[in-house]
């Protein structure tokens, strides 16, 4: 005889359904994020100054445009990554309020810039 599974059925619908809703809460929380780009030459940040929205995750690609490695860092930002000299590095960082969060070359440490979240 075989089994009878149907009094799983709700279950099995209802998991679907939660499965659906967090792949569509990925893809949300994915758009809400926003991209900025830098790079480094001759120990300068190029912009030196740049702008994001408030509330979003931040992505900071930065290339390295100099023959020295660098390190990316910024204490309000709570990021560090060293980059190689010619390479390209991305840093990740929370969604933030509104304000200005200075950032800088560990290894350079004249080397500023900040970012302006209006």
């Amino acid at each position: 005889m075989g089994m009878n599974f149907s009094h799983l059925r709700p279950l099995a619908a209802a998991l679907a359904l939660t499965g659906a809703i967090c792949v569509a809460g990925a893809g949300a929380h994915a758009q809400q994020s926003a991209d900025v780009s830098i790079s480094v030459k001759d120990h300068q940040f190029d912009p030196a100054e740049v702008h994001a929205p408030a509330n979003k995750a931040l992505s900071i690609a930065v290339k390295n445009l100099d023959k020295t490695v660098m390190e990316f860092e910024s204490g309000a930002l709570r990021v560090e990554k060293v980059i190689p000299a010619g390479g390209t590095g991305v840093v990740h960082v929370r969604p933030l309020p509104p304000g200005r969060y200075e950032f800088f070359d560990d290894f350079h440490r004249k080397t500023r810039g900040h970012l302006i979240v209006p």
